[in-house]
């Protein structure tokens, strides 16, 4: 789905030694999406804590939602720590009691001094989670197709002055905001349009505008292999997608910031954690300035303290590709980004998948 990662069940490598190290010492099992996401996090957050406080972390692989952890706290054997999840799952398993809260004063200021809630990016920080990243949707083009690149979501849909396929998520999720940003509406006022009927009839009206040269796309790997293939110029794609494309593989692919559709992950500690005091420690840590920063080295998912961005550094296997150019959280990125609103999406699903699947049969 959104992420660059492969969900299969792996055993990430810990430092073994420092298990015995200490007979004080705690375990405490942290939960995440596996691949190269968890990757990230064992070489920014899990060693680093390990090595500073002589305690061990078990890291296990999950696929989201929260059944594992409301099974674990209803039978009173709750053996996670501390779960890396998405805002909907946090939001809802704070409201349903299965998550310990989270004192925010508890987080550290940034290395300036500034306090983490100045720091933390608006909307990252929750009663019972921190959040740890941010990923995003965007626009992709072939660098190769155009003498002048685009650089604006209206750009997307202007056949004549950028012609070429077009490629989009088979999906009203996202491509309905992006076209009422295409037509002028500016992020922070997309939700409340979408929220009246002539506001989802002006989103559809815009995709009208491009829907004979659109090429639907529904799997994460596409959109980069239909730039690849030529088949289309221009497309959406998840930011980790594009990335793998342009570091890996060294496709010729830019980006288009403005009109970015981002999403948050966050750390949350089940209710009833056996380990909670050092479960808190490690949250602490995890979503200091530095690791934070760390971890983007691994990965483009953009730190969500602003005190990172500056300390943020090259790719971990390519020294050539700075990182910052390819995250969400830059002040030239987030100037007209949207966050995603999944209470909306929550409500309205149903009714707009419908409406969208019928609209593509016309």
């Amino acid at each position: 789905m959104k992420k660059i990662i492969n969900k299969t069940l792996i055993s990430s490598a810990v430092i073994a030694t420092l298990a015995f190290s200490s007979a004080q010492a705690d375990d405490i099992t942290v939960v995440s999406w596996g691949g190269a996401y968890t990757k990230s996090q064992v070489e920014a957050y899990h060693k680093p804590w390990m090595a500073q406080t002589g305690n061990t972390v078990v890291s296990e692989d999950y696929s989201g939602g929260l059944a594992e952890i409301k099974a674990q706290v209803e039978a009173g054997n709750v053996t996670w720590d501390v779960v890396d999840v998405e805002l909907s799952d946090a939001i809802r398993g704070c409201d349903e009691g299965i998550l310990e809260v989270i004192d925010p004063s508890i987080l550290p200021a940034a290395d300036d001094g500034t306090a983490a809630a100045d720091d933390f990016l608006p909307g990252s920080i929750h009663e019972c989670a921190v959040a740890n990243i941010i990923w995003s949707t965007l626009i992709a083009f072939d660098t190769t197709k155009y003498s002048t690149a685009p650089t604006t979501m209206a750009d997307f849909f202007d056949l004549d002055k950028f012609p070429g396929k077009r490629g989009m998520r088979k999906s009203p999720k996202a491509m309905l905001e992006m076209a009422l940003m295409g037509d002028g509406v500016p992020a922070n006022e997309v939700y409340d349009v979408m929220s009246t009927e002539a506001g989802i009839a002006r989103a559809f009206a815009k995709l009208d505008t491009i829907k004979d040269s659109v090429v639907w796309w529904e799997a994460g790997a596409q959109p980069p292999q239909l730039l690849a293939d030529g088949e289309v110029s221009m497309t959406i794609v998840w930011n980790g997608r594009i990335f793998n494309a342009i570091a890996s593989e060294g496709q010729p692919f830019g980006l288009i910031w403005d009109g970015q559709i981002y999403d948050l992950d966050l750390f949350v500690i089940p209710k009833g954690s056996k380990n909670l005091d050092a479960a808190l420690d490690f949250v602490t840590f995890a979503t200091g300035t530095q690791p934070l920063a760390d971890q983007a080295s691994w990965i483009p998912y953009g730190p969500t303290r602003q005190s990172s961005i500056a300390k943020i550094g090259t790719f971990h296997s390519d020294a050539s590709i700075n990182m910052v150019d390819h995250m969400p959280t830059t002040a030239a990125a987030m100037k007209n980004a949207l966050q995603n609103d999944f209470e909306f999406w929550a409500d309205n699903q149903d009714q707009l998948n419908e409406r969208f699947n019928a609209w593509l049969t016309k």
